[in-house]
């Protein structure tokens, strides 16, 4: 299996992996298209991943929905990976699959897609039941988890909870599935959604010494860098928020060339040539 993957891949991967291993935390942000990864890139950014709303957006269709498909997902991901000289962690969804098998197969396409890393959800997408029972969850996850290590190089899995974004607001389970999919072999847990220093600190704690990736914009607004650093929060994403504010620029701009037949917005658009540099290196 090594032969398809070349030696930027690995080289990527290793650099991941590091990342997680270190003392500071790290913030991965998440690009929706290959363009956003390189300007992130550029920005200084040591790692990046991807946002399944961003990319759904983009193909004018709603997140968690079951409406981007597999072959969607990863020939964006692959482009964001060819993109860009650094790691990128593909946002996997449910695996698009219900059974442990499927999730499987989708993290070795992934990583034959350039990718070394994934988020996969315990959720199911579907409104009538949204998270998957426990006891499939956790044999999805050691699916995943055996399919990642027959790869020749570290392929970060991270292993979501999703309760907290679905409405179930109980810390308990959630970490008793964190805990599970820890033991499952899962090297990165996250449950997006945690607003408080005590949800946070609980979760940490139980998953420890795993690294915990935390996803900021929803929490206290109190809580700082430095609160996160200091509860061993290793990793730091920001989900869809990038791709919603740059949508939001776009919105603004179109209602004012509509509404008012205006063009105040170009003031603050960055420089044609400034933002074209970036993708002549």
């Amino acid at each position: 299996m090594e032969s398809i993957f070349d030696k930027s891949q690995i080289e990527k991967a290793l650099r991941f992996k590091n990342l997680h291993e270190r003392d500071r935390l790290f913030i991965i942000p998440n690009a929706w298209d290959a363009g956003s990864s390189k300007i992130l890139e550029n920005l200084g950014f040591e790692a990046v991943a991807t946002t399944s709303a961003g990319l759904a957006f983009s193909l004018a269709k709603p997140d968690a929905a079951r409406s981007v498909t597999r072959d969607e997902n990863l020939t964006n991901a692959n482009a964001i990976a060819a993109a860009t000289f650094l790691p990128v962690s593909v946002d996997l969804e449910n695996g698009y699959g219900d059974d442990p098998e499927t999730c499987a197969e989708t993290i070795l396409l992934a990583a034959k897609n350039g990718l070394v890393g994934c988020t996969l959800e315990d959720a199911t997408g579907l409104d009538n039941n949204p998270i998957y029972d426990f006891d499939l969850s956790v044999a999805r996850i050691k699916a995943a988890v055996k399919a990642a290590r027959s790869l020749p190089f570290p392929f970060m899995l991270t292993a979501r909870a999703e309760n907290y974004l679905y409405g179930k607001l109980d810390l308990k389970d959630t970490v008793r599935r964190l805990e599970a999919f820890a033991d499952a072999g899962a090297d990165v847990l996250y449950a997006p959604g945690l607003k408080t220093k005590n949800e946070i600190e609980t979760i940490v704690k139980a998953v420890s010494p795993k690294p915990v990736n935390f996803l900021f914009g929803l929490t206290e607004p109190s809580i700082t860098l430095n609160d996160l650093q200091e509860m061993g929060v290793k990793r730091i994403s920001v989900g869809s928020t990038l791709a919603r504010a740059a949508y939001s620029a776009f919105i603004v701009a179109a209602k004012e060339i509509k509404d008012k037949g205006t063009f105040n917005f170009a003031r603050d658009a960055i420089a044609y040539g400034e933002i074209n540099k970036m993708f002549r290196k």
